[in-house]
C-alpha cells in the first residue's frame, strides 16, 4: 500500500495525521479516546483527531 501524508498537527505530546492510500481510502492517525461510550467491535477501533486537521487535510487538498 502507498500511502501519502494529508496533514499533519503535532504538539510535543502526540501528532495526529491524516494519510490517503493508493487504495482509495484514507488512515488516521490520533488518540484513542476512553470516554465515547460506545459500543466498538474488537476489530476495530475509535481515533480522535482536531477537527482544524481534516479542514486543512480537504480544503487545501480538494483532489485527496
Amino acid at each position: 500500500m502507498k500511502v501519502t501524508m494529508l496533514a499533519k498537527s503535532c504538539d510535543k505530546r502526540d501528532c495526529p495525521t491524516i494519510y490517503k492510500t493508493d487504495r482509495g481510502t484514507i488512515l488516521v492517525q490520533g488518540e484513542t479516546p476512553a470516554d465515547h461510550g460506545l459500543s466498538i467491535p474488537d476489530h476495530e477501533t475509535l481515533v480522535e483527531i482536531p477537527m482544524e486537521l481534516i479542514r486543512q487535510a480537504f480544503g487545501e487538498n480538494a483532489s485527496a
